[in-house]
């Protein structure tokens, strides 16, 4: 992580071949704006046209980092996508309405309604699929070659 990135992470939850979620946490403001975009625009480029924002964990957000809300927003329309953001806190909202951008965006309540607005053949499974953790072992899986059988 870059000392730019230290008070923000951008953490990708699941993606699909024209979509992805991303979870925002920390602050997003003048420090951190250009490691944002920077991660943010590598997904779109990757194919990833409809990016959908968990929001839940920003705990901060200034002019600046509306301006990199922005400039994703039209990358995504520019690639025929959408830029969705979802699970906004009061601070963000107050941002947007005091700045009278709230209507550039398309905002919803949670990822899962968020999700439902991206078109059927984009949209990843949400939620996403809990991974097996390390060091666990099915029952019905069989031994290895050579190795102790099931009993």
């Amino acid at each position: 992580m870059s000392a730019d990135m230290r008070s923000l992470a951008v953490t990708a939850l699941v993606q699909a071949d024209e979509c992805a979620v991303l979870r925002v946490t920390g602050e997003l403001d003048l420090r951190t704006e250009q490691a944002f975009l920077a991660e943010a625009r590598s997904v779109v480029s990757a194919g990833h046209r409809f990016l959908v924002l968990d929001l839940t964990a920003l705990r901060f957000c200034d002019s600046r980092g509306l301006s990199c809300l922005l400039a994703l927003e039209w990358l995504c329309r520019r690639l025929e996508g959408r830029l969705l953001l979802a699970s906004l806190g009061v601070r963000m909202l107050r941002l947007l309405v005091g700045t009278q951008s709230l209507g550039v965006f398309s905002c919803y309540p949670t990822v899962g309604h968020a999700l439902a607005a991206v078109p059927h053949a984009s949209r990843p499974v949400w939620p996403p699929e809990p991974e097996e953790p390390q060091g666990t072992e099915d029952p019905d899986r069989e031994a290895p070659a050579g190795g102790p059988s099931p009993t």
